[in-house]
């Protein structure tokens, strides 16, 4: 019996296509957030490992320095994934409840996506935070972080508010901001032990 010649990408094969193709996909929509503009792309070709990597890689920059230290008060890795997670499951849901016409993995996604700007500020506050603290620190920090938090505001909401009916996409937009509100606020009040 002759067995069946796989095609490159395949998953049982080592070919670096499938790889390369979902890596630009990431960066295409990566762009859309940076540039936020009314398209269909990033709710068209939804995919979470986008999302996957900026929550990590967030929860990541928002470690303290000793994990085992019982009186941190920072947020630790699962906090911060859990928090991400379960706000966009609640944004999305409440989507869907308002009756919007968007799935429920669109909407992750968009959120998900968004943080980038956020990912961005927690990058810049931990490079500035490396310089000597006081007021000027706080305020480059401030302005950072409500740039970012206003950045990933208006970016999602110009992917969601369309898919929500016009008398109540001012529903559906506010936990948005709430949303970002809080990563941003954790964003800020961050400092290394």
């Amino acid at each position: 019996m002759a067995e069946a010649a796989e095609s490159p990408g395949d998953p049982g094969t080592a070919s670096p296509k499938p790889l390369m193709r979902d890596l630009k996909a990431v960066g295409k929509k990566f762009m859309h957030v940076l540039y936020p503009r009314k398209s269909n792309t990033l709710l068209r070709d939804w995919d979470l490992w986008g999302p996957l990597i900026l929550c990590v890689t967030l929860a990541l920059m928002l470690q303290r320095g000793a994990a085992d230290s019982e009186k941190d008060g920072g947020p630790q890795f699962a906090e911060v994934f859990v928090i991400i997670w379960f706000g966009a499951v609640t944004i999305t849901l409440n989507s869907k409840l308002l009756g919007g016409n968007i799935s429920f993995f669109q909407s992750l996604c968009v959120l998900g996506y968004c943080i980038l700007p956020l990912t961005v500020a927690m990058l810049v506050c931990r490079l500035v935070l490396l310089a000597e603290p006081g007021p000027i620190n706080f305020m480059v920090r401030l302005f950072v972080v409500v740039v970012m938090f206003a950045w990933s505001v208006v970016a999602s909401t110009a992917f969601l508010a369309d898919s929500q009916p016009p008398n109540r996409k001012a529903l559906a937009v506010y936990p948005v901001f709430l949303f970002y509100f809080v990563i941003s606020w954790m964003i800020l009040t961050f400092t290394p032990q």
